[in-house]
Formats: C-alpha cells, structure tokens, sequence
C-alpha cells in the first residue's frame, strides 16, 4: 500500500521545503516572520546545539511548552538527529507530568520557565528537588533516573538548569557536517514521535510513529486541495497531533504559510484572519462556537477563509458545524486518533452538506476500516452500528513500553481496535456514533475516566469514586465525580476542585461533584455506569446525550 510513496524523515522533509519554497514566508507570530530558508537555519542551529548538549541517538526529548516557534525547531531538530520526541499537554500539572517523565524515559526536558499564571519551573521543582544542587548536565534525580537535563526558555538562567540561550550556544560546537551525518543515519521507519493519550486502563500511554506519518498529510493536502497560495491560522496547541499534523507538517508539504497563536482567543483569531488572509482554519465544535458567538466576529473581514476540518465530536456539534457553512467557509469533516497517524477518514470539499456536518468522511488511501460487533468479533452489515476497526500505514508502532495493552489494541492482523461506535454507509463514508470505550472528550481533549478516578481516590474523604461524562453546551461534555464517601465524611465539589488544583490537568478535574450511598451494579459485581450515569443526568437535571457525529 505505501510503494508509491517516497519514504523520508522529517529532517529530510524540512530540507526539501527549504530546496522548493526557500525564499517564502512558512510562518508568523506574534509580529515576526520567518521564511523556509530561515527556519531551516534555525532548527539546524538547534539540532547541532541537542547534539553539543549531549543528546544520543534514540534518546527521549520531553516538550513541555506552549506554541511558539522553538516548540517547531526542537521538533524538527529531533527528528534530524534521531532523537524521540515526546510532546505533552501544556494542561498537564505534577501528577501527569510525573508519570510521563518517569514512563518515557525521557533524557531531555525541554520547557519555558512559565506561561502566563502558569510557573513551570515550580512544577518541576516539586518533582525534582535534587535540581536545586544537581549537575545541570547530569540530573538523574531518583524519581526520574533517565532525565539527564532541563533545557529552560525564559528571561533567567536557574540553578541546577540550562537556559535556552546557553544551550543554543553551543551550537558552533558541532559542525554541519556531523549533523548531516547524524541525520543520513537516521531511517524514516525509525521511531520519531511518541504521543501521550489517555486510554481505557488508567494512565496516558505513549504512541509512538515513526517518519512516515507524513504521508497522511499528504494526502489531506490533496483531498483538501492545499497549496502554497494557502495561509493556516493554527491555534491548536501543537502537542496534539492535529495541531502538529494539519500546522507545520502540512506547511513543510504543501508550502503554506502558518499564522501560529500561542493559545486559543476567539478576538485574536479573527483579528488575524482578516489581517494576515487566512484561508484554513482547523479546530473541534468549541472553538468555532466561541468564535461564531463572539460580538466582533460579523464585523471582522472573513471571506478570505475557504474551508478546514471542523471536528464535531458530540452531537451538539452538527449545528456547530452547519452554523459554520455560512458564517465562517463550508468546512470538511473527519474522523481520526492518535493511533492511527490523526486523520484517517476525511470528507471531500464538494461533499454534500449533510455529509459535511453529520458524517466523519471518507478513509484515505491506504487505510482499510470495517465495522464489527463488539460482542461477537463479527462485521456488521452497513448501516448498522458497531466498533470501528482500522488498518494501514498510519497504526501505531504501538504503545511505548506497554506490550499487552498495545496486544489488545492491534490484533495479528493488523487491525486497531478504536473503541468507537460508528455506521458505515454502502459507500464507505463512516458516520461516528460515540464511544464504545469509556474514554471522554472533554473541548477536544481526551479524558480517561479511570485515571481521574485513581486520582480521587488519594482524596482522604473518598471511599469510592466513579467519573461519567455528562453533557456540556460549551466543551460537548465534562467529567462528573461520582463519589461515595468514607463513613461520617462529607465531600463537595470545592473539596475536589481544590484537591485538583496544580496537580492535575483542569480539564480532566470533575465540573460537578455527586455523593451516593453506592452505585448500580451488576449481579457480577461491577459499576453499571450507564445506569449511574443516567442518575447523575437526573440529578443535575440535565437531558441525556443523544448519538451524534464526530471526530
């Protein structure tokens, strides 16, 4: 399925874009501008600087900052020298971050000192407080016995760390010649890439691909029909692979140019299309809502816009999304995951409206899907609902370090077991359903339920917790902490809202707090969630969430 198509690393990629595009300008921020030929300079500085530092081939560099143009060099800088680059949620705090450092391996720890009111480097401190008097160049803290440095970005040098500027230094250490043979050693099929994403056992899990996940780029670019006329207004953090995949991977394809914001502002973004002339804009349901809602946004020049992937991932969104067919451009949908190399299905740009709005698309060329029956491991007939199953070159190496849960999700053939509940139509085009997993999708981000549940457990009030989705106007749904508490105990959501705070992830920290004497189970003995779902719903007077379409 992949011989017509031409392997390369993404080293090899950025060098190509630089042969082809040079002189045009790849990307804007904040007022700067920077050509093909320039960002090529730049991560070329920073790969040699990464090699100076003392960063091997194969070793783990850990990204922890939010978008910015040094988030894209160490990225691609990564990728010439073999290294792996292990990108986490700038949502994160010290419970996810720990078990990412610890479980990667990680040997390089690259970050910003803070971000707004977020103090990253506190954060780290509390994890690691041997950096107060460690080597900057040879951690090793007990918790993390791999981290050998942190790389810090910021107005500062701090002790037991290296400063950005010091690092980059370094640079002039080590010749262009020996980067280039660092990166003729470097295979496509190596493992470039590994993304942290929360599954169905309790902790994030490390899906790691190699350099050919281009090719899905590819060919998005074509159905979509990108080239270098096109401006991309990229919001979406980069950590996640829609923002990674659809910003500078398909800049470095095609040749369009990225108009990249740090975080998501509704008045910004529309400020910046109208001034810099977008022409593609990605994102999930919530940011098209809070930009179509926005008072600014009739009054803002829009028609430079042509379409995007509007990602409707509950059923709230398929008025989002047709909303959006006449106020913003005539959007395409799609249907994809981290483990399958992001987008995986997609719909075309004459495809109806309805199928534009209420279906996830039409696979990409060589990916297979087929919709089977959970119980019975059998394939349905079209039009009747199921699990959806995938193959082709975009799976998944598999999940670092986790050789039975990756058993579990690839089968011997091949096949990546999602989780998800789709209809497939006669002509291939899935339409998404929900989860068969119990995974939540909180404004885009995904949210393993038993994580959460671990978490609150450690709360000393805490007999028994249970986390449902429940639905949400905003942000499609958001997590609800069912919990029964110890005896003579008493817990409410302030309890766990600040029992939460700085330690995990705010989107994954339950929105409502319920309290049961216990819950509906089986004869079995297990947690009819379903069951105590609806109870939560009743009790929060909310109405049920009904099927939808999504991504």
């Amino acid at each position: 399925m992949a011989d017509w198509f031409v392997k390369q690393t993404l080293g090899g990629l950025l060098d190509e874009a630089d042969r082809r595009f040079g002189p045009r300008e790849v990307l804007y921020h904040e007022g700067r501008r920077w050509t093909f030929g320039e960002l090529r300079q730049d991560v070329d500085r920073c790969a040699r600087a990464l090699m100076a530092a003392g960063v091997g081939r194969g070793e783990k560099i850990t990204l922890w900052m939010p978008n910015r143009p040094e988030w894209i060099h160490v990225m691609l800088a990564a990728a010439k020298i073999g290294a792996i680059l292990v990108p986490i949620n700038t949502r994160f705090r010290t419970a996810d971050l720990e078990y990412v450092l610890w479980q990667s391996d990680t040997s390089t720890l690259i970050t910003v000192d803070r971000s707004g009111p977020i103090d990253f480097l506190s954060m780290i401190r509390e994890l690691c407080p041997e950096i107060e008097s460690g080597d900057p160049s040879d951690l090793r803290p007990e918790k993390f016995p791999e981290l050998r440095r942190v790389i810090v970005l910021g107005d500062s040098d701090y002790k037991g760390t290296r400063s950005w500027d010091d690092v980059m230094a370094g640079a002039d250490e080590v010749s262009q010649q020996e980067l280039e043979d660092r990166h003729d050693a470097t295979a496509p099929d190596d493992t470039v890439l590994m993304m942290y994403t929360s599954g169905t056992t309790g902790f994030p899990k490390g899906v790691m691909h190699n350099h050919n996940i281009q090719r899905t780029v590819v060919d998005t670019a074509n159905r979509m029909g990108i080239t270098p006329a096109d401006v991309t207004l990229m919001y979406l953090p980069l950590f996640h692979c829609f923002g990674l995949y659809e910003g500078p991977l398909m800049s470095l394809i095609t040749g369009c140019r990225m108009v990249l914001t740090t975080t998501f502002d509704p008045g910004e973004c529309l400020k910046l299309i109208e001034q810099e002339k977008a022409t593609l804009m990605h994102g999930f349901d919530t940011h098209f809502r809070d930009m179509m809602d926005h008072p600014d946004c009739e009054k803002m020049e829009r028609s430079s816009l042509r379409t995007g992937i509007l990602c409707a991932g509950m059923a709230s969104s398929e008025p989002v999304a047709r909303r959006a067919q006449s106020l913003l451009y005539s959007s395409v949908s799609g249907w994809g995951m981290t483990e399958v190399g992001v987008g995986a299905a997609i719909s075309s740009l004459d495809s109806s409206t309805d199928d534009r709005c209420a279906t996830s698309g039409y696979p990409l060329p060589g990916y297979e899907m087929k919709v089977v029956d959970p119980d019975s491991g059998r394939p349905t007939p079209n039009g009747e609902m199921g699990e959806l199953y995938v193959r082709g070159y975009g799976v998944m190496q598999g999940y670092y370090k986790k050789p039975e849960e990756t058993a579990q999700a690839v089968d011997s053939d091949g096949w990546m077991h999602t989780g998800d509940c789709v209809i497939m139509r006669d002509d291939g085009v899935i339409r998404f359903l929900g989860r068969y997993k119990d995974q939540l999708k909180v404004g885009g981000e995904n949210v393993d339920p038993a994580e959460v549940e671990q978490f609150l457990m450690d709360h000393p009030s805490a007999l028994k917790v249970q986390v449902v989705g429940v639905p949400d106007s905003r942000l499609g749904e958001v997590p609800c902490a069912c919990v029964v508490p110890r005896s003579g105990q008493t817990v409410d959501n302030d309890d766990l809202s600040e029992f939460c705070r700085g330690r995990l992830a705010s989107f994954k920290a339950p929105r409502y707090t319920l309290t049961f004497d216990d819950y509906p189970m089986t004869s079995s003995g297990k947690v009819q969630k379903f069951l105590l779902k609806e109870m939560a719903l009743e009790r929060l007077g909310l109405a049920p969430e009904a099927s939808g379409n999504g991504v």
